[in-house]
């Protein structure tokens, strides 16, 4: 089945934002997902850009995306961050998470970008053997940390 890869338009978001819950819901986490369609739009097109979305498209339906958006390594310099490279459940397996990860490294090639990141949970390993076969280090000396919206308020209030 053919796939077609483009960056998203403001009428993909309420599809992009399912295939985020539908994440959310495959890592356990289904009440995790707090950014709503008015979000992303804000993110995706008001100045200043936060992130570029890149959709997957089978038959007119958006099975697919990959977010990602620019950062800066004090090591490497420029790099590119996937936030996250998401497939409908119908549709692993059918080439079009390579089609994504294919649009996301030409994007950054292009970008000359140093790195392109991402971090992948450690329970999937799918997704772990499928990047791995494209070249990825996967790094599991690393720990991720995040401060959530509580604890940045918190710490605020502490200092």
């Amino acid at each position: 089945m053919p796939f077609y890869i483009r960056e998203a338009t403001k009428k993909d978001l309420p599809r992009v934002l399912e295939l985020i819950v539908e994440l959310a819901v495959f890592e356990k986490e289904p009440d995790a997902v707090e950014v709503t369609v008015e979000d992303l739009e804000q993110g995706a097109f008001e100045n200043p850009k936060q992130f570029v979305c890149f959709v997957a498209e089978s038959e007119g339906i958006i099975e697919g995306i990959a977010l990602v958006y620019n950062r800066f390594s004090t090591w490497k310099g420029s790099i590119l961050h996937l936030e996250d490279l998401i497939v409908s459940q119908n549709k692993r397996g059918s080439g079009l998470g390579t089609a994504l990860l294919d649009e996301v490294v030409k994007y950054g090639h292009n970008l000359g970008v140093k790195r392109i990141s991402w971090e992948v949970i450690d329970w999937n390993e799918p997704a772990i053997i499928f990047y791995e076969k494209k070249g990825a280090d996967v790094k599991r000396d690393w720990d991720v940390v995040h401060l959530n919206e509580d604890a940045i308020k918190n710490y605020i209030s502490n200092i």
